[in-house]
């Protein structure tokens, strides 16, 4: 018997392991599907609470709605308008910052020649390019504006998500067939998403702003741009800020000089430590409970399966996939894997709990 049950247990774990791989190829084939709506998902979160907001108001549901979707509409046009206009002038300012870097080059392998410091047969200019700097940029953007390009469909799926919002723990709890721990679990779920997705937003709001602002006083040029690409990397757990501030600092190089890049590179890390170690820890308050390397794989995970987007939503989607393993005794084990720990795991339990009672 204990043969029987040992060969049982070992099919059971090679079906789930040929499961999830056929259900990874299967996301990423279908990325070009899978990927709007996740996006249309992310947006709908975001937009649920000033919904919500407007409804407890006063306001009637589809002027509620309507108010909503227009500022989504709007956020949409502009971020489509400035990275369409971005691109373009990347291409149209690229000879200007080549011929920059070409002539700091040459200054800086007139100095360290003067030191005595035989550099002849390094080739300096080729070896840090112009367009080598800018083209991760242009990749970024390229990447948005080809999710953008999708932009009705993204925007009707919000709106059918936003009309559903309201009425689906009901539904959902007519399946169920009552208030249990399922619905509870699912309610601390949406709870604990939508907590951190509106503080997230607001911290990467506020952070482009600074960031923008940082670096227009500072003379770098297309500031706007920067502070876009911060609030949309400030998604990215762990890495998302770094990733915004290495062409910032590149182009501040070219343009002005290593004096002003260094001034830059100071703003990017005082405002990133005043943001997101002081003011988001204090305004986030409870956890999602996942550890930090989790975090971090579910950002390359996300973002081989799925690309840049992917990587945007990778604590959301990993979240749902901890809460779903949570759900069965027989995968709670991964569960308690993924996350920061027993003790955290318990008080993040307990938070939940309490937070689900008070409501």
């Amino acid at each position: 018997m204990n043969g029987i049950n040992h060969k049982t247990k070992t099919s059971q774990i090679l079906l789930t392991i040929a499961a999830f791989v056929v259900v990874v190829a299967g996301m990423s084939a279908a990325k070009v599907i899978l990927v709007p709506f996740l996006l249309a998902a992310f947006i709908a979160i975001i937009s649920a609470p000033p919904l919500f907001w407007l409804q407890r108001k006063g306001f009637p549901t589809w002027l509620a709605l309507l108010i909503v979707i227009l500022g989504v509409l709007f956020g949409g046009l502009l971020m489509a308008g400035l990275v369409g206009s971005s691109v373009k002038d990347f291409s149209r300012d690229l000879p200007v910052y080549e011929a920059q870097l070409k002539q700091q080059s040459d200054l800086i392998m007139s100095w360290l020649d003067k030191l005595g410091m035989d550099l002849s047969n390094l080739a300096l200019t080729e070896t840090f390019n112009a367009g080598a700097v800018m083209k991760l940029v242009i990749t970024l953007l390229n990447s948005l504006g080809n999710v953008l390009a999708n932009g009705f469909l993204i925007l009707m799926t919000v709106i059918f998500i936003l009309l559903e919002a309201s009425s689906f723990p009901t539904k959902l709890q007519t399946v169920l067939g009552g208030p249990g721990t399922s619905l509870v679990r699912f309610d601390n779920f949406v709870s604990s998403v939508k907590h951190y997705m509106a503080i997230k937003t607001l911290v990467s709001f506020a952070t482009g702003v600074l960031v923008a602002i940082w670096l227009a006083i500072i003379g770098v040029d297309f500031p706007l741009l920067w502070g876009l690409l911060t609030f949309v990397l400030n998604y990215v757990p762990n890495i998302g800020s770094i990733i915004a501030a290495v062409p910032a600092v590149l182009l501040a190089i070219i343009q002005l000089g290593l004096i002003r890049a260094v001034l830059a590179a100071a703003g990017y890390v005082v405002i990133n430590l005043l943001m997101g170690n002081v003011l988001e820890p204090r305004f986030m308050g409870r956890g999602l409970g996942l550890s930090t390397l989790v975090v971090f794989l579910s950002l390359l995970f996300w973002g081989w399966v799925l690309g840049p987007v992917g990587m945007l939503l990778s604590v959301p989607l990993t979240i749902t996939a901890k809460i779903a393993l949570e759900s069965r005794d027989d995968t709670r084990w991964i569960a308690v894997l993924l996350g920061p720990g027993i003790q955290s795991e318990s008080k993040t339990e307990t938070a939940d709990e309490s937070t689900s009672k008070s409501q």
